[in-house]
């Protein structure tokens, strides 16, 4: 019996093996001289790994880094990196290797017979914890979509990997239930979800319709993952959404209102985090969810000020942005998390930092703050009201009857009042509020 037949099945958590490969490029110097230049981003890229696989509850109980002038096309790292590979697997106990890049299905296939492991790429690690992150029927389907469209042209020759129906990493959602179907049944699932997730799309379409009739500006919170986007949200609309900090907490989107501190009322929307490397199969599902965005006035691109790459970080989620056409959306940059940093650190000092790699030049404003402790919140709110460019407010002299006791009280709820002065006939108040509600009491503008 070899390794991957008799591997175990832990309720605790499977050993993972982390692999990574740099990809050496050469080019000539004065003197004639050639010199390597490494990937300078793998590092940063397994510790998001080590992070990926933790959070899908695998123990890492080695890393390994692979460096090679291009990939081995039969196993992308070539024999003498697989016999360490199963060396370290023997000496660790490791149930399966996780790789930092995508494998072909040849490649997955052909590791997992010399290694007699469970092997997985970076794309079937991050479904897996989208896989078990859903939790409302749209969000299901959204993931066995993406998780079945990249089974699908791995169907041939799976061999062992069919039947391997024990848990773990790698064999939640669909991974269990539809291994074993052939690629007619899998079709017809595809279709059927796309078909659901269509029906999704036009019921937003309408509730969407039904908020444009009564002027909600809606908001996007947008970010890399853990970038404490969920614990903005809490803090701005007490909604008591699941902060974690391992990746991926939130996966379906959720909408509460708000008022701003010029009482204009909005909505705010909780998406997805974002993260290097999304797999396109990804994007693509959840676009439905990811069309929030996309109808939103203004962006909050949550970045965390604290993390060491944040420049990357902003720079991919710009790049996922564009891809569903949100790019052109005002952003406003709330740089998170500055309880974390020294107590002289300056934003002025980060910000700029975030601007030499372009990436803030989108947004509108900037604001430092902390989630957690709540410091700059206020500023974040104000900032909101400055540069919301939905409904904005407008200065206005009323002149109500005293018998229009409801239009006075709306003006009270939803605007802000300046001065007033009552006659035994009539009310004059000049009051800031929003324009739709100028319109709407327009008989009252004197």
């Amino acid at each position: 019996m070899n390794r991957l037949e008799g591997q175990r099945t832990r309720e605790s958590g499977e050993r993972a093996i982390l692999v990574g490969v740099e990809w050496k490029s050469r080019r000539r110097v004065p003197g004639g001289r050639s010199i390597k230049h490494l990937n300078a981003s793998t590092e940063d890229s397994l510790q998001e790994l080590r992070e990926l696989a933790a959070t899908a509850g695998a123990t890492v109980v080695d890393t390994l880094v692979q460096s090679r002038e291009a990939p081995e096309a039969a196993t992308l790292i070539g024999s003498g990196k697989i016999r360490e590979i199963s060396a370290t697997a023997d000496a660790t106990d490791a149930d399966v290797v996780l790789f930092d890049h995508e494998l072909t299905p040849t490649q997955q296939r052909n590791l997992e017979d010399e290694l007699e492991l469970k092997v997985l790429d970076r794309t079937q690690l991050i479904l897996d914890i989208f896989a078990r992150r859903a939790r409302t029927r749209e969000g299901r389907l959204q993931v066995e979509l993406a998780q079945l469209e990249y089974l699908l042209p791995r169907l041939s020759g799976q061999g062992v990997a069919m039947s391997r129906l024990g848990g773990g990493i790698g064999t939640r959602g669909p991974g269990e239930t539809k291994l074993e179907t052939d690629r007619r049944r899998i079709h017809r699932r595809i279709k059927s979800i796309k078909e659901n997730l269509e029906s999704v799309r036009a019921t937003r379409g309408v509730h969407r319709r039904q908020r444009d009739a009564v002027p909600l500006a809606t908001l996007a919170l947008v970010g890399y993952t853990n970038a404490g986007k969920s614990t903005l949200f809490n803090r701005l609309t007490s909604a008591g959404v699941l902060t974690d900090a391992r990746m991926f907490a939130t996966l379906d989107p959720t909408v509460r209102g708000l008022a701003l501190p010029s009482r204009r009322r909005i909505l705010v929307s909780d998406t997805v985090g974002f993260i290097r490397r999304l797999p396109t199969t990804l994007v693509q599902a959840f676009r439905a969810t990811l069309e929030e965005v996309t109808e939103a006035a203004l962006i909050l691109h949550v970045v965390d000020a604290s993390a060491p790459h944040a420049q990357e970080h902003v720079a991919h989620v710009l790049e996922v942005l564009a891809e569903i056409g949100a790019a052109e959306i005002p952003q406003l940059l709330v740089m998170n998390k500055m309880d974390r940093l020294p107590a002289d650190a300056q934003p002025e000092d980060i910000l700029r930092r975030l601007q030499n790699s372009e990436a803030a030049k989108p947004c509108v404003r900037a604001v430092a703050l902390s989630a957690l402790t709540g410091v700059g919140i206020d500023v974040l709110e104000r900032a909101m009201d400055d540069v919301l460019p939905f409904d904005p407010m407008v200065r206005t002299r009323f002149r109500f009857p005293l018998s229009e006791s409801t239009s006075i009280s709306a003006l009270h709820a939803q605007g802000r009042v300046l001065h007033a002065r009552y006659s035994d006939s009539a009310c004059e108040l000049e009051a800031e509020v929003p324009a739709s509600l100028k319109q709407k009491l327009a008989r009252f503008v004197s």
